[in-house]
């Protein structure tokens, strides 16, 4: 059989391919992507004054568990598409936790410098790398063995 040379398509099926792209990610990660828009959300909207504006650091709690939820959800549902173990673990930690980690970055500078309600913070950006570090270590080592079955 014959495969097609993805050189020849022509530049009109760019579009639909793209598509095809996104409904793929659609179909692997459609927990992820709900988490993804729940944490851009929660990354821009204006927060209300509460009383709970007097614990110290109770934000970066809030930041480790966000990117803990969106890297772990990432890391379940890579080891969910690929329980074949047809894709190298270097992917699941780009996706898993390099790509949030960036994610968090490009947020904190858009906090800066887009908006006039936020502001950007190192610790906001180190405590999203710790809650995407925690979450990739469990994804890498406890839940990986229990998906393979080696506990």
């Amino acid at each position: 059989m014959k495969r097609a040379n993805i050189e020849n398509v022509p530049y009109i099926c760019d579009p639909f391919v793209k598509y095809l792209a996104m409904l793929y990610y659609i179909k692997k990660y459609p927990v992820s992507l709900l988490v993804i828009l729940a944490v851009v959300y929660l990354s821009f909207f204006k927060p209300p004054s509460t009383g709970l504006d007097t614990i110290p650091n109770l934000d970066k709690v809030v930041h480790v568990c966000m990117y803990f939820g969106m890297s772990g959800m990432l890391w379940l549902e890579f080891m969910r598409a690929h329980r074949k173990g047809n894709l190298p673990l270097w992917h699941a930690w780009v996706g898993a936790f390099l790509c949030p980690v960036l994610f968090s970055g490009v947020v904190e500078l858009l906090q800066e410098y887009c908006t006039t309600y936020r502001g950007g913070d190192w610790m906001d950006f180190a405590a999203n790398t710790a809650g995407a570090l925690l979450a990739s270590l469990v994804g890498r080592f406890v839940l990986m063995r229990r998906m393979r079955g080696t506990e």
